[in-house]
C-alpha cells in the first residue's frame, strides 16, 4: 500500500476540473531560477506544476534521503560508529577522526547539517563496505520505480553516474516520510547531537523552511556546482500534505524562496480543486 501510494503521479486530473493558471502565484513560476521541479499533492499524486520533471539531473546531498532510510532499514540504530580513516574523506564535515557516535545520532547529523563523511560512516558500518551499500540504495530505487536514478556515492558529492530527477525524488521523499522516525529526523530544526564520549554537537537544521515556512514538515537540502542549489521539501496546511523537489536554483538564498513561492501556490491550487470537487 505505501508503494502503491506514493507511486501514484497523476499528471491529467488537475486540469480536468480547474485552470491552475488562473490561480494566484502561477506567473511567478516563469521567473524562478530553479533548472528543474515537481510539485505533488500527496493524498492524490496530483501534479501541481513541474518543470523537466522526468528529466535526469544531478541532486547534490538530496542524495542523503536515501541514505538515510537505508540506514534506518538495515541499520541497528544502537550501534556505536567511529568515524575513521577511511571513511574521513571530504574533510570538510563537523564529524572529526576519532570520533564516535550511535548510529541513530549520527543520522540525525548527518540529515540536518548535511555532513558528508557522515554519510561514509553510515554507509560503510551498514553495508560492510561502501560498494555494497551503493548496492543496496539502487536496488531501493529500483524498488520505488526510480526509473531516472542511479546512486554512486552516498552523499551527493559530483560524481557523473550519481543522478536522477525530480520525480523520482518525489517518490523517494513520500516513500521515506511515511518511515516515522525518517520525518522525525528531517523535521528536527535543532538539536544537539551527542556523541559517544558524552560531548555534544550543536546542530541546527540546513533547510531554512523548516525556520521559516509555516507548516513545514522536512526534508533535505542540497548543493554542489555540479547540481546547484537544491532542496526537496514538503508541508501541511488545511488538510492537504505537498511535496516539492527543486534542482539547480542560482543562488543559496533562491531555492528557499523559489520553494516557498511553489508551495504558496500549491496549496492554493489544492484549496480551489478540493472546493471545485465538492461542488460537483
Amino acid at each position: 500500500m505505501r508503494l502503491e501510494k506514493i507511486s501514484r503521479i497523476d499528471t491529467t486530473s488537475l486540469r480536468a476540473v480547474l485552470n491552475p493558471d488562473s490561480i494566484e502565484g502561477s506567473t511567478k513560476l516563469d521567473s524562478l531560477t530553479a533548472d528543474a521541479w515537481m510539485l505533488v499533492d500527496d493524498s492524490t499524486g496530483i501534479v501541481i506544476s513541474e518543470k523537466c520533471g522526468f528529466e535526469r539531473r544531478y541532486m547534490a546531498s538530496i542524495t542523503k534521503m536515501m541514505t538515510a532510510l537505508i540506514a534506518l532499514e538495515k541499520g541497528n540504530l544502537s550501534d556505536s560508529i567511529d568515524i575513521t580513516e577511511d571513511v574521513f574523506i571530504n574533510r570538510d564535515s563537523r564529524v572529526r577522526l576519532g570520533q564516535g557516535y550511535v548510529m541513530l545520532d549520527l543520522i540525525y547529523e548527518m540529515m540536518m547539517i548535511s555532513d558528508n563523511d557522515a554519510a561514509y560512516a553510515l554507509a560503510k558500518h551498514v553495508g560492510g563496505d561502501t560498494l555494497r551499500f551503493y548496492d543496496l540504495m539502487n536496488q531501493k530505487a529500483q524498488y520505488l520505480g526510480m526509473d531516472s536514478t542511479h546512486f554512486a556515492n552516498p552523499n551527493g558529492m559530483p560524481n557523473d553516474n550519481n543522478f536522477s530527477s525530480a520525480a523520482d525524488l518525489v517518490k523517494l521523499a513520500r516513500y521515506a516520510m511515511r518511515d516515522t522516525m525518517f520525518a522525525s529526523i528531517v523535521g528536527t530544526a535543532e538539536k544537539a547531537v551527542p556523541l559517544t564520549d558524552g560531548r555534544h554537537m550543536d546542530c541546527r537544521n540546513s533547510n531554512a523552511l523548516l525556520h521559516t515556512y509555516e507548516g513545514c514538515i522536512g526534508i533535505k537540502t542540497g548543493y554542489t556546482r555540479q547540481a546547484g542549489y537544491c532542496l526537496a521539501s514538503s508541508a501541511t496546511r488545511n488538510g492537504h500534505t505537498l511535496y516539492l523537489v527543486l534542482l539547480n536554483s542560482r543562488r543559496h538564498a533562491t531555492r528557499f524562496t523559489e520553494s516557498a513561492a511553489l508551495l504558496d501556490y500549491g496549496f492554493r491550487v489544492m484549496d480551489a480543486y478540493t472546493q471545485r470537487i465538492n461542488a460537483q
